[in-house]
C-alpha cells in the first residue's frame, strides 16, 4: 500500500472539496482528510492536527489548507514524502485585503455567514460552466455546516498567516503546485512563484478551472495528482 494522503481543504471547506479525488485515489492509498478548525493562527492550527496524523504522508492542501500544509512541513519534514498545493498564497496577507476580510467577519458575526461566503468566494472565482450553480450551492452548504466559529476563526488564521518563503525554499521533496487558470482570488503568477520557490516543484495549469478545480475540473485535478502520487520519493 502506498503513503496515506492527508488531505486539508481550505476556507469554510470540508471533506466534498476533494471528494472526486478522494473516490479515485482511495483505492491505492488511505486518504485522511483533516480541516483547520482549531487555532487562530496557522501555526495553531498546524499544531492542532500533528497528534492524528501518520507516522509518513503525502499531503495536499488548498487555500488556507496550503498554508497549514506549508507550516506542518515546517515541523516535520522528515515524515511528509510529497505536497500538492492549490490556490495557495504563501506570503501573508496584505493590510487592503486584511480590513476587507475584517468586513466580512463582522457580517458572519451578526448573523449573515451566507453573504460573507458570497463575498469570500464569488461567483467570478468559479469558472463558467453547467455545474457552476452546483459548485456555489455546495460552497454555501460547506460553510453553514462548519459554521460561524470556524469562519471566524480561519478568517483570522488568514489575516495572520505567515510569509512562508523561507519554509519553501527549504522543501527538498517533491511538490506540485495546481492552478485553476482562471482562479480570480489567487493570481496564477503567485502560485507559479510559489512553485518555483521550491526546490523540487511543478507548476501545473488546470484548464477551464477557477478556484475551486477539484470540484470544477474533478478528473483533470485527478489525474494530475495521481501521476504525481506515482512517481518516485526522493531519497533523503
Amino acid at each position: 500500500m502506498n503513503e496515506p494522503l492527508v488531505i486539508i481543504p481550505g476556507l469554510m471547506a470540508d471533506a466534498r472539496l476533494f471528494l472526486p479525488q478522494m473516490v479515485r485515489l482511495g483505492s491505492e492509498r488511505a486518504c485522511h482528510v483533516c480541516i483547520a478548525a482549531k487555532g487562530e493562527t496557522v501555526e495553531q492550527m498546524s499544531e492542532a492536527l500533528m497528534a492524528g496524523l501518520p507516522e509518513k504522508f503525502a499531503l495536499m492542501g488548498h487555500g488556507l489548507g496550503g498554508d497549514v500544509a506549508l507550516d506542518i512541513i515546517r515541523r516535520i519534514p522528515d515524515r511528509v514524502t510529497r505536497v500538492v498545493l492549490l490556490a495557495t498564497d504563501p506570503l501573508s496577507e496584505p493590510p487592503a485585503q486584511a480590513a476587507e476580510r475584517e468586513t466580512r467577519m463582522v457580517m458572519a458575526r451578526a448573523g449573515r455567514l451566507v453573504e460573507a461566503m458570497v463575498q469570500e468566494i464569488p461567483r467570478a472565482a468559479v469558472a463558467d460552466s453547467p455545474w457552476r450553480d452546483e459548485i456555489m450551492a455546495l460552497i454555501t452548504d460547506m460553510a453553514l455546516g462548519l459554521g460561524e466559529g470556524v469562519f471566524l476563526r480561519q478568517s483570522r488564521a488568514m489575516q495572520r498567516r505567515p510569509d512562508q518563503q523561507k519554509t519553501m525554499r527549504k522543501v527538498r521533496l517533491p511538490a506540485l503546485v495546481l492552478a485553476g487558470r482562471q482562479d480570480t482570488l489567487v493570481p496564477l503568477r503567485r502560485q507559479e512563484f510559489t512553485a518555483t520557490l521550491m526546490p523540487y516543484g511543478q507548476f501545473q495549469i488546470i484548464e477551464d478551472s477557477g478556484h475551486l478545480a477539484p470540484l470544477e475540473q474533478p478528473e483533470a485535478v485527478s489525474a494530475a495528482v495521481e501521476a504525481f502520487l506515482r512517481g518516485p520519493m526522493m531519497l533523503r
